[in-house]
């Protein structure tokens, strides 16, 4: 049985191969969604007060939103391997807006704090539109198509906070939630006009979905391993950007936040390796990229000891290499996963993604301790610690691959 078309106009069939204006519309509806997920997080300090939240407290903004996201991947992501990806991609995107409003004029901590829950649970969905994409290419160009959608995601998570900053001067915390939602209904128009519908073929009920997630990740060594991979190097990824900004206020630097936000704005230069590692992947080289990207990070890391010398220069060198490695690598871990069975692509995804986002919550809830108890040489020895321990849990399967070569 066919699921109503929730656009009004009929079925749009899934097409064979994806085109260019389409995936631009996905990779942009990935990057306007995941970047619900921080706007938050340089607002606390206006927030916390306006809400009624005491400072111990105001941190709450950022982990609700986070434990949000960490559910929606795992209760509603896997639902795209079970119902029409179309209707439960405008579901998501409806019930964001109506959060983002509802945080807007939340006047109390209470309601807030519920709203944020639910921005970081639907943000998920882009973890349905990146499957959804890897479905409609061929197995030639799945790696370019799933790169530039995850290009396009990246972007979001990089400009979301300098874009709050900004508009927070302009027009108030509030204004930044209610203008992301009124971007949600207008990006929900777009897809309901133009994303086309996918029907999985999958005789699941949601519980045996739910249960089938542990005996996914046990009998997928691929995704453990690329999976762990990619645990360090987003560990590294939120290290590196939450005590970045600690360093450059403080001595010698003392930037303004209007100048962090144009740092943070250079590191997002790194966000044009998503498409040109997906073509890398195409061309099967996945393997020595994944190699380069954790080497690449390692290298970043390094290269940021020359903070301790007051280089500021090797700070933004350092960012802009330590963005392009983490996304390349999430790009060839995402080709090799969707090239594994199509009926657990959404599963596969939101497994993948909550083994990288628990390797951001460790990078980011050591980087204040550290940065507090051993200035910048603290996240330095963390920050090598990640990526060496990822290179050699991939120097086992260049040995492994030569072993069966044999």
């Amino acid at each position: 049985m066919r699921l109503p078309d929730p656009s009004g106009i009929g079925p749009a069939p899934m097409p064979a191969t994806i085109s260019g204006p389409l995936t631009v519309l996905m990779a942009a509806a990935c990057g306007a969604i995941v970047a619900n997920l921080y706007y938050a997080q340089p607002l606390i300090a206006l927030i916390g007060p306006d809400v009624g939240l005491p400072p111990t407290l105001a941190s709450l903004v950022v982990t609700l939103t986070q434990i949000g996201y960490g559910l929606g991947l795992m209760l509603m992501v896997p639902l795209g391997d079970i119902i029409e990806n179309k209707k439960l991609v405008l579901i998501a995107v409806a019930v964001t807006a109506f959060a983002l409003l509802l945080a807007a004029f939340a006047p109390s901590a209470l309601p807030f704090l519920g709203a944020v829950l639910f921005i970081g649970v639907c943000s998920s969905i882009a973890q349905v539109l990146v499957p959804m994409a890897a479905h409609m290419a061929s197995d030639a160009t799945r790696g370019r198509t799933v790169g530039n959608v995850m290009g396009g995601l990246m972007i979001g998570i990089l400009f979301a906070r300098p874009i709050a900053g900004v508009l927070a001067d302009q027009i108030g915390w509030r204004g930044v939630f209610f203008c992301s939602a009124a971007f949600m209904l207008a990006l929900a128009l777009l897809l309901m006009r133009y994303l086309p519908q996918r029907h999985p073929h999958s005789g699941h009920t949601y519980a045996q979905l739910i249960g089938s997630l542990w005996s996914i990740f046990r009998d997928t060594p691929v995704l453990r391993r690329r999976g762990f991979y990619q645990f360090a190097l987003f560990a590294d990824f939120s290290l590196f950007w939450t005590s970045a900004p600690l360093e450059l206020a403080g001595e010698p630097f003392h930037l303004s936040q209007t100048q962090i936000a144009v740092f943070a704005l250079a590191g997002a230069a790194g966000a044009i390796s998503a498409p040109f590692a997906g073509r890398l992947a195409d061309r099967g080289y996945g393997r020595i990229g994944t190699g380069l990207a954790i080497a690449g990070a390692l290298a970043a890391f390094a290269l940021s000891g020359l903070v301790a010398v007051g280089s500021i220069a090797a700070l933004v060198i350092a960012a802009i290499l330590l963005d392009f490695c983490v996304q390349a690598n999430m790009v060839f871990g995402q080709r090799s996963l969707f090239m594994l069975a199509p009926a657990i692509r959404s599963r596969l995804s939101g497994i993948y993604v909550a083994i990288i986002f628990m390797g951001g919550a460790v990078g980011s809830a050591i980087a204040s301790p550290l940065y507090q108890s051993f200035g910048w040489n603290g996240i330095l020895a963390a920050g090598l610690a990640f990526p060496l321990t990822a290179l050699l849990f991939y120097l086992t399967e260049l040995v492994g691959s030569r072993a069966r070569a044999r």
